[in-house]
């Protein structure tokens, strides 16, 4: 703050100090008031006293010293100065415990261990702050939507602290249906809202009279409600409800991070679970025999799916082959082809067999020289299966047993890879979803934690999403986690398969992604959509929904095969993101007649119909165009106007036909489009 520069004081002779000057010219009107005796110096000071202390209990002591030498009205204008002061002051001195109030409460959440405890302190918190005789604060679940209270400040009631609020029920179901607060002077007059007798029980014997509550939001969901009561008639004022509300969004903030650690410490009890599961299980395997010793050790020590085929294949002197869920070959004990796929109907059957029976299952007669099969099972999943090659000696059930096991073993492996992969794919799919968020609060920190997983914040530029048909789901993130790799990200965003790639070309990326997922599934059911490159990271969410709208928009004109740029569509996303399901409505509403007359007479108005469009309604331009006779065009458009309306060609209509038959032609581009009924 910049120094005022003070005026120096005036000096007269009696100290030694340069007199001033006396006026020359006529004296003023009201000079001689001027010298009048005015209010000592004692009394300023003194009314400086009370101005700044800020309490408006002084006026009457105010009122005594201007009266000692001031008049009426220049003790009126003084005594409003002091007043306006008195309120400034009382003003920063609440704002200044506020700010303090909330830095404390920060802190509080900063060192967040026993959320009960930080609950109960900031409910204290804004209880002495508030200076109501009650604080209390009620949390609301979202299934049963009840209100209960967790916390409380002031109450001496016993069923209080307890008190449960049904749904839609008081000022409380007020508060949460509306999201913003309310309070009233007198609870007993309060008609507005539906009461219910424990509630009002409740509140009389606590002998509360007005109540304030403020919401307490947070990802667009109400936690619950903060609320500060008297047992007084009392009108809350803005500043109060101000207040309030800036220590709900800290409870907010602590009561969301209370669930995200309570399901934290689910996830990790569930993976201590299983963790300890596949421990015992692999004990097990170490007891079974000394049969089972070397494929045991082999894959203690780390051994993946090829160390157990050519283990078992060593035991069982003969061809292992292990293939995925997908009928793929995973590993060879006899340098098969990786990707090779082994989907025989004698194979699927006998995997079918295995999987009902548990066990291992022969082939009779041996087909593509496989002798036997044993499914790779997880429960009621089915992880993939051991194929077993032909040999002149007969299996027996010893073999069979080491088959079974040789089974078990690989889905322990297959399960322990994937419970690798899930917890790498865990923490990318939540930074990934922080990176496609719209809410900027999970943006904050991405560089640095992009960067703690060696990836490049400026390597984040192009988001592709991918559909395909649900069994293919898993295939497609294995497939995207490998085409992302090692630059970008990828994983699910709101049940989607979503890539963030460093590639600035989206078509080039579209079509790179589509291939390696086409590879990896075996289909050509694959539709990928990207969008332009991002400038920042915070562009991400903004690219993220333009490329998902389009994928439906696409996906609903029975789009399944393709890979485009989202930006090539943003007119029909525009029009058709909010339901998708209704382009189809719209085309066969706008030129389904035109279809239907094609589709029952094998004629193709709709193909002069897209030509008249493209040369701007122009007959003799679509003549040359098409090659025909500008009489020809006109007797199609005729018969277009008969079946569509004459109204069709003006302005609004034609527009909407003009959209219809761009839409139509777009699909047809992918595939046919679904016919309309006649």
């Amino acid at each position: 703050m910049a120094r005022m520069k003070a005026s120096p004081p005036p000096t007269d002779a009696s100290n030694g100090a340069a007199a001033t000057t006396p006026p020359t010219g006529p004296v003023p009107r009201d000079a001689e008031a001027s010298r009048q005796p005015g209010i000592s110096v004692h009394s300023v000071l003194a009314l400086l006293d009370l101005a700044a202390k800020g309490r408006p209990e002084d006026r009457d002591a105010v009122a005594a010293l201007l009266c000692e030498r001031l008049d009426a009205a220049a003790v009126t204008q003084v005594s409003q100065r002091v007043r306006e002061i008195q309120g400034a002051m009382v003003r920063l001195q609440r704002r200044g415990q506020e700010l303090s109030a909330l830095f404390s409460s920060a802190r509080d959440l900063a060192e967040l261990h026993d959320v009960d405890s930080l609950i109960n302190r900031l409910v204290r918190r804004a209880h002495s702050l508030a200076g109501t005789d009650v604080t209390y604060l009620s949390e609301f679940d979202e299934t049963s939507r009840e209100l209960r209270v967790r916390s409380t400040a002031g109450a001496v009631a016993p069923s209080f602290h307890h008190l449960r609020v049904p749904p839609e029920i008081g000022l409380a179901g007020k508060i949460v249906e509306s999201r913003a607060p309310h309070w009233t002077s007198r609870y007993e007059d309060l008609h507005d809202v539906p009461h219910a007798d424990n509630i009002d029980s409740a509140v009389r014997a606590e002998g509360l009279v007005s109540i304030l509550g403020v919401p307490l939001i947070a990802s667009d969901h109400v936690l619950g409600v903060l609320f500060a009561a008297n047992r007084v008639e009392h009108a809350f004022s803005p500043e109060e409800v101000a207040l309030l509300s800036a220590f709900a969004d800290n409870v907010a903030v602590v009561l969301q991070s209370a669930r995200l650690l309570n399901r934290t410490r689910d996830a990790a009890n569930e993976t201590q679970r299983t963790n300890a599961a596949l421990t015992e299980h692999v004990e097990a395997m170490e007891r079974a025999g000394q049969m089972h010793e070397e494929l045991t050790a082999a894959v203690l020590r780390g051994g993946g799916t090829t160390d157990v085929a050519r283990t078992l294949s060593a035991a069982l002197q003969r061809p292992v082959v292990i293939i995925d869920e997908n009928h793929t070959v995973l590993a060879s004990s006899h340098e098969r082809p990786a990707a090779t796929v082994i989907d025989t109907p004698a194979v699927r059957s006998a995997i079918a067999d295995s999987r009902r029976s548990g066990r291992c299952t022969l082939l009779t007669p041996p087909e593509q020289d496989f002798h036997a099969a044993a499914a790779v099972l997880a429960g009621e999943m089915v992880l993939g299966a051991l194929l077993i090659g032909a040999d002149a000696m007969t299996l027996g059930a010893m073999e069979q047993h080491t088959i079974e096991r040789a089974a078990q073993i690989t889905a322990l492996l297959t399960l322990k890879q994937d419970a690798v992969l899930y917890a790498e794919d865990r923490v990318r799919g939540e930074l990934l979803a922080d990176l496609v968020s719209t809410d900027i609060r999970r943006h904050q920190n991405l560089p640095a934690r992009l960067r703690a997983r060696r990836l490049n914040p400026d390597d984040m530029r192009t988001v592709v999403v991918v559909t395909v048909e649900p069994d293919q789901r898993r295939a497609t993130l294995r497939a995207a986690q490998a085409a992302a790799a090692p630059a970008g990200v990828a994983g699910e965003v709101d049940g989607i398969v979503t890539l963030v790639l460093s590639e600035t070309d989206p078509q080039r990326a579209a079509t790179t992604v589509r291939n390696i997922v086409c590879a990896e599934t075996d289909t050509d059911q694959v539709l990928t959509v990207a969008a332009r490159p991002a400038a920042t990271l915070n562009d991400l969410s903004v690219r993220f929904s333009a490329a998902r709208d389009c994928c439906r928009v696409l996906a609903a004109l029975g789009i399944r095969g393709a890979a485009v740029e989202a930006d090539n569509y943003l007119p029909y996303t525009a029009m058709f993101a909010h339901d998708p399901t209704a382009v189809r409505q719209f085309i066969d509403r706008t030129i389904g007649p035109v279809r239907c007359w094609d589709a029952e007479r094998g004629t193709d108005l709709l193909s002069t119909l897209h030509r008249f469009m493209e040369c701007n309604a122009s007959p003799a331009r679509t003549a040359r165009l098409m090659g025909t006779h500008t009489n020809t065009i006109l007797q199609r458009l005729d018969r277009i106007t008969r079946l569509l309306g004459v109204t069709w060609r003006e302005p609004e209509p034609f527009f909407r036909t003009s959209v219809a038959v761009r839409l139509n032609a777009l699909a047809e581009t992918f595939g046919p489009v679904r016919r309309p009924s006649s």
